[in-house]
């Protein structure tokens, strides 16, 4: 496979997307974790897809449309979503998480809508459905890249802000933190990454990816910074070993790449297990 990737464009495409994704979705996704905000991300993925939906249909209908890639409205949608959330986490403040199932119902009805208007889209809304990453062109590794550069760029100017409201947000708050606009930036932010990452993993895994390397560093008890810079490399190991179980057994990289964060989490959670096991014998035996 190592000659395939100096070979062909789509393989180079596909490595250079997924360590991106693998750099940001955990970036984001360790804060989404730690203020238990994990289900937003579910809820703005399915807003994406209404988003996705609508860009095919023009793209099929208007033929002005036909170069533009369909992300473009999904991300449009997304941030749209985002900000709708807020909105309403507004008027319900002591049942803020009713905004997500709210968004997540209706980024599903918009969606199936939208997606029987366009007759179901073929393999086009597929790909996109479970994640396609041997699919990503020129055109999605620019996007990738530009919202990278965003959320790089806003977690170094904002992370003792964004530490301080994750977790302790009402004495952040009172210490001048704007809490509410670097939020709603943030928000903004992650929906951006979901919208991008999906070529990768796909609408209905996307979560996956910003909450399982997350959950797999934290089992390991270490600090905020340590456990951003673990779930960074589960997040990398996940994608580039999924990527080449896709390209050799012929799978949706989606699935795969889920599945192998899936394995990591449990090698993880049974390790630690096995290691208190032996720790809780040895210390026995110097009690004996």
């Amino acid at each position: 496979m190592v000659s395939d990737f100096f070979e062909y464009a789509f393989l180079q495409h596909a490595l250079i997307a997924g360590l991106i994704i693998g750099l940001v979705s955990p970036l984001v996704g360790i804060f989404l974790v730690v203020r238990r905000l994990s289900l937003i991300a579910e809820a703005l993925s399915h807003i994406t897809l209404s988003g996705v939906a609508a860009g095919l249909l023009l793209q099929k209908n208007f033929a002005i449309f036909a170069s533009i890639s369909p992300l473009y409205a999904g991300m449009s949608f997304a941030v749209i979503g985002s900000i709708f959330m807020e909105r309403i986490r507004q008027f319900y403040r002591s049942y803020q998480e009713l905004a997500i199932p709210i968004l997540l119902s209706g980024g599903i009805a918009v969606g199936v809508v939208l997606i029987g208007l366009g007759n179901g889209f073929g393999t086009d809304i597929s790909s996109l459905l479970f994640g396609n990453i041997l699919a990503i062109n020129v055109q999605d590794l620019w996007l990738i890249g530009v919202v990278a550069i965003l959320v790089i760029c806003f977690l170094l100017l904002f992370f003792k802000e964004l530490f301080a409201l994750a977790f302790d947000e009402e004495h952040a708050v009172l210490t001048g933190i704007r809490g509410r606009w670097l939020h709603l930036i943030f928000i903004i932010l992650v929906a951006m990454v979901i919208s991008v990452a999906i070529r990768v993993v796909g609408i209905l895994l996307v979560s996956a990816l910003m909450t399982l390397p997350v959950a797999t560093s934290m089992q390991l008890s270490l600090s905020f910074r340590k456990t951003a810079f673990l779930s960074i490399l589960f997040a990398e190991f996940s994608i580039i070993a999924g990527l080449i179980f896709a390209y050799w057994l012929d799978i949706a990289s989606g699935g795969a790449i889920v599945l192998v964060s899936i394995a990591l989490l449990l090698i993880v959670i049974i390790g630690k297990r096995l290691f208190s096991v032996v720790q809780y014998k040895k210390a026995n035996v110097r009690g004996e």
